[in-house]
Formats: structure tokens, C-alpha cells, sequence
């Protein structure tokens, strides 16, 4: 079995995979390069959204080759990491999101593997787009490891890069829980290409809409996510094992 990472998780830089290797998979949307490794006896392979070095816009990220690598390579399962931005004052700075719904208010994105109807009608619900599963195991990991989470909230998707105005973080509050740049292109592709795909969503800031606090900069965005990464990991690594012991439980059981 395969599991696909997207975002920064932690596990590409530490000692935590085994056997880990660069690789680069050649798709019909262009190339994707991914790093794989094993954990549990399962092979990982993890995809920087945004590059090694963050030179990629959420714009620019390529999504189509992204996903469809991680199919090519055989992956089941999709985790994704995302930094957010609070809409509601109960979700703190430093809190998870283990996201169940989305709104996608890009404007500059392919958001689809279906440019035409050659071969056959496609129309893919997107009524739930989160994998129920993984975000049960995300958030049952959250909370053995004792972590400051929401089981449920609704992320909406920006262009970006720019962060929005005073009116525009008003407006998504009244209908979202936290913002990003970078959800729903992968979540709509993931479900095109059969994928079970969910993200934790790790809160950084406050927007701009909470005006006794200063608005968002990518300075304050790095901090909180530094001093976060560990947790973002372990959850990961918890939520890892627990679809590698599923996996095993299916197995035996067909025996």
C-alpha cells in the first residue's frame, strides 16, 4: 500500500522514513518531483507543494501533475498539510483543522483532469470531498496526542499570493471557518482520480478581519509553523500507522 504527502510535513527532513530516495515521475501535465521513503512498511512518497526552497506561487503549483503522480506511483491515500488563516475567534493560532468541506475561490486554476467529453459525460460529486476515513484517523491522532483540534470546519481557497482585504476576510467569514491558498484544486483532483484525500490544517494567524491584531505577514506565518512542525509531524506519523494497521486487518481478513 501507498500513501502520498503533500505540503510541509516534517517527515522529508529528519531521520523518520527509511530507505529514502529522490525521484522524478513524468506525467502528461509535466513533471513532479517526489521524495519516497518507507515508514511502517509502507512506501511514502512526498510531494513539496510549494518546492524545496518555496520558489512555487499557489498559483503556479501544478496540481494536475502532482495528483496524477501520486496515482502513476500507485497511492491510495492522500495527506495533505496546509497552513490557515482563522476566521473564528475559537480557532487559535497554533490549533488543527481536520477540514470536512471547501470552497474554491480561485480564479487562475486547472481544476480538472476532464478538458473535454470525448470519452464519455464526467461529472464527479463533490458533496463530501474529504476522505471520511482519513479524517477520522487525523483526528483520532489529535487527540492521543493531546492537541489543541477542530473535528469539522470549512476551508476556502484564495489565488493568492496576496493575503485578502478587511472586506474580502469579512465576507469569508460568513461562510467558511479558515482560509488558504492551496486546498481545493487538490482536494477536486484527488477525487477525479479516485484518490482518498484529507488535510490537516494547521491555524497561523487571524487573517486580517481581527483588528486588535496585526494583520498577517508570511514572517508571523513561518513562526507559528516552526514552532508547530513537530506536532504536524507526529500527527502524520500516528495517522500513518493507524491505515497501515487497517490495511493489515483487511489483509487478514481476506486470508
Amino acid at each position: 500500500m501507498r500513501i502520498g504527502i503533500i505540503g510541509g510535513s516534517g517527515l522529508e527532513k529528519g531521520d523518520v522514513l527509511q530507505n529514502t530516495e529522490e525521484i522524478e515521475v513524468q506525467t502528461p501535465y509535466g513533471s513532479s518531483k517526489i521524495k519516497k521513503g518507507s515508514l511502517y512498511k509502507e512506501d511514502i512518497y512526498i510531494i513539496s507543494r510549494h518546492g524545496e526552497k518555496h520558489e512555487i506561487t499557489p498559483t503556479n503549483v501544478n496540481n494536475l501533475a502532482n495528483i496524477y503522480a501520486l496515482g502513476k506511483l500507485g497511492c491510495s491515500y492522500i495527506l495533505a498539510t496546509t497552513a490557515v488563516g482563522s476566521l473564528k475567534e475559537e480557532i487559535h493560532p497554533g490549533d488543527f483543522v481536520i477540514a470536512d468541506q471547501f470552497i474554491d475561490f480561485t480564479k487562475h486554476r486547472k481544476t480538472t483532469f476532464f478538458e473535454d467529453f470525448k470519452q464519455g459525460v464526467q461529472h464527479i460529486s463533490l458533496a463530501d470531498p474529504f476522505s471520511k476515513t482519513l479524517r477520522k484517523y487525523l483526528n483520532d491522532s489529535c487527540e492521543e496526542l493531546k492537541l489543541n483540534h477542530h473535528k469539522i470546519g470549512t476551508i476556502v481557497t484564495i489565488e493568492g499570493p496576496r493575503f485578502s482585504t478587511r472586506a474580502e476576510s469579512y465576507m469569508f467569514q460568513q461562510f467558511a471557518d479558515v482560509i488558504n491558498m492551496s486546498t481545493a484544486p487538490e482536494a477536486i483532483l484527488s477525487k477525479e482520480a479516485g484518490l482518498e484525500y484529507a488535510v490537516i490544517a494547521m491555524s497561523t494567524d487571524y487573517d486580517c478581519w481581527r483588528k486588535t491584531e496585526v494583520p498577517v505577514t508570511w514572517e508571523e506565518i513561518k513562526k507559528v509553523m516552526n514552532q508547530n512542525s513537530e506536532n504536524v509531524k507526529q500527527v502524520l506519523i500516528k495517522t500513518i500507522e493507524k491505515i497501515s494497521l487497517k490495511e493489515g486487518c483487511l489483509a487478514l481478513e481476506k486470508i
